[in-house]
């Protein structure tokens, strides 16, 4: 009798102990769909979303329109499905942070700034602040003011944010997964009391803009590429940022490049981008018929599609992947995983799914 009662107080142990360590690892989806198509989704399976996104209107944070405002009500409401769900206002995005540099340059533009997120936190009942400033002291989207002034404004920044909110609402930022970007835009060592989460964007590493295709958004590097999730959080973990405060990023989008030359199944070859499109509609019996051939880089631990007639390449996460950055993130103790965006998502037996199962496995 007492070896079974000890054999049930391991099993009991050891299954809280897995729940415990699930619960510590953060899902985190982007969203940037409407109020209705989300209820569609397994938002039992998220820690958070983070709505995407609200804008600056002269120095403070601003909801658009009435659709907006909408959305993020009704995903308020999603917290009667999932009560541990957090909701979080997002600002900026590739192209909406344009002002960004200017305002957050001023003591007067952050405190106005951080005064309108508590605000429209307590409006809106919702759970913090994300930042997606792309990038603070380097060249983002064309155009857009950079100075190197903004690697310390950003840090002066997530101060007067964490002054403002106190500790009752989330501070994270969306952090390019590029070396420049690690090297260049952040003081790390002086933003760890002021942030709960760093989102590395370890996608879009080969991007609209490159002329040498790869994986957009490969687990590890390879010889001839550097760019990588592990990179990145090798990197950080190398300066000593706290590794419980990263979320590493997924993609529930593929990317297409044509290439100049036939050679290499379109891997690492001059190139440049094509489109992108919705994990909902990749349809590989499709793409297969068009003579596009399925690969996987056991190096990046990344797929890949190689059509040689027409001299394109398709990168992208799948459900195989997926599952390797979610056990990565488990492994290195990582704060969780996140990923852009949701409704890119099928919504049965999709990323996300594969995800939670890799969670729960």
């Amino acid at each position: 009798m007492k070896k079974l009662l000890l054999l049930t107080f391991i099993v009991s142990a050891t299954f809280v102990s897995a729940q415990t360590n699930n619960k510590k690892i953060s899902v985190i989806a982007y969203y940037a769909g409407d109020a209705q198509h989300i209820d569609a989704y397994p938002v039992e399976k998220l820690t958070h979303i983070i709505y995407s996104f609200c804008h600056l209107k002269g120095n403070q944070l601003n909801v658009d329109n009435k659709n907006d405002s909408l959305t993020i009500m009704h995903l308020v409401e999603l917290k009667k499905r999932n009560p541990s769900l957090k909701i979080i206002l997002s600002i900026g995005g590739w192209s909406g942070c344009e002002p960004c540099s200017l305002v957050f340059s001023t003591d007067v533009g952050r405190n106005e700034f951080a005064a309108s997120v508590k605000h429209l936190n307590e409006y809106f009942k919702t759970d913090g602040i994300d930042i997606d400033w792309e990038y603070p002291a380097i060249e983002g989207y064309p155009g857009h003011r950079y100075t190197p002034e903004d690697k310390h404004n950003f840090t002066l920044l997530l101060q007067t944010l964490r002054n403002t909110l106190g500790k009752k609402y989330e501070i994270s930022f969306a952090a390019g997964g590029f070396t420049k970007f690690l090297q260049q835009s952040i003081e790390w060592d002086k933003i760890v009391p002021f942030v709960d989460k760093v989102n590395l964007m370890t996608y879009d590493l080969v991007h609209g803009y490159s002329k040498v295709t790869g994986h957009h958004t490969p687990l590890y590097s390879t010889p001839q590429q550097l760019e990588s999730t592990n990179n990145a959080v090798h990197y950080l973990d190398s300066i000593g940022f706290p590794k419980n405060k990263l979320v590493i990023g997924a993609a529930f989008y593929a990317r297409i490049f044509d290439t100049d030359i036939d050679a290499n199944n379109g891997l690492y070859q001059p190139g440049k981008f094509d489109r992108g499109f919705s994990w909902k509609d990749f349809d590989m019996d499709a793409l297969q018929k068009e003579g596009y051939v399925y690969h996987w880089d056991d190096v990046a631990k990344a797929p890949y599609m190689y059509n040689a007639a027409k001299k394109k390449i398709i990168t992208f996460d799948n459900e195989r992947s997926i599952t390797l950055k979610t056990k990565y993130a488990v492994d290195q103790k990582l704060n969780g995983i996140m990923f852009w965006q949701l409704a890119d998502d099928k919504t049965k037996d999709g990323l996300l799914d594969a995800l939670d199962k890799a969670l729960h496995n």
